[in-house]
């Protein structure tokens, strides 16, 4: 079992940066993969970014490349989501998501924080 709790969400101004941060513990050796998904009102929950653990390797959604960096602190077992240039149509529930091994893949998830982008 992995545990995950997030913080950081609140509202900011268009333009404006928050870091989100997602804590990870329980069977942390079996994690693959760390990432942030969002969900919009009306939405379908999309990946914004994830980090594969062995190899830093990342990947960004199109929308939020050139503006978020996700990156890890290994000794703090989190994950960070700095989110620069902020748009409204960034607004959504942002979770945070971990892909592990242990004989089987399982997909956790943290509660959700909430980011809104207004002015």
């Amino acid at each position: 079992q992995v545990q995950l709790v997030e913080s950081g969400g609140g509202l900011v101004q268009p333009g404006g940066s928050l870091r989100l941060s997602c804590a990870a513990s329980g069977s942390i050796f079996s994690i693959y993969s760390m990432g942030w998904y969002r969900q919009a009102p009306g939405k379908q929950r999309e990946l914004v970014a994830n980090i594969i653990i062995s190899t830093d390797s990342t990947r960004y959604a199109d929308s939020v490349k050139g503006r978020f960096t996700i990156s890890r602190d290994n000794a703090k077992n989190t994950v960070y989501l700095q989110m620069n240039s902020l748009k409204p149509e960034d607004t959504a529930v942002y979770y945070c998501n971990a892909n592990s091994l242990s004989g089987s893949w399982f997909d956790y998830w943290g509660q959700g924080t909430q980011v809104t982008v207004s002015s």
